[in-house]
């Protein structure tokens, strides 16, 4: 049972990774005006919200290909782990440092800390598996 939430819990979470970095790369103004708190962080800028629907997109391909490989499931999901945790750390030090609002914290979690936390998770929950078939 613990596999198989650890599986639809990584499914889940890339495919809904890969449909953030697919709308940001397809439509990136569209994504800058549709995601709450992005506009009042800066101006649009086309470019950087094109690169970061990159890194959304490979760190969906690499919770899917863990999910389905467990053997290499901690190598693939350490670099979206940390890359979404430094994510997060971000944002909160944006707010510690007065950019944003404390409320930016709770308007950016289901986005941007809730993934980081679900990986770290994950990374947690999978470690078991993965050393063993190793």
């Amino acid at each position: 049972m613990k596999e198989k939430t650890i599986v639809a819990v990584a499914m889940v979470l890339g495919v809904l990774l890969l449909a953030n970095g697919i709308f940001q790369l397809v439509s990136p103004e569209a994504w800058y005006w549709a995601i709450p708190g992005v506009p009042e962080r800066g101006p649009f800028n086309q470019h950087f919200v094109r690169d970061i629907g990159i890194v959304y997109s490979l760190c969906a391909i690499g919770l899917v290909v863990g999910a389905l490989y467990p053997a290499h499931r901690f190598l693939l999901w350490l670099p979206v782990a940390a890359w979404l945790a430094g994510h997060a750390v971000f944002h909160v030090w944006e707010v510690w440092v007065g950019i944003c609002g404390p409320f930016s914290l709770l308007e950016d979690f289901p986005g941007v800390t809730l993934p980081a936390l679900l990986v770290i998770g994950l990374l947690i929950a999978g470690r078991d598996r993965a050393s063993s078939l190793a």
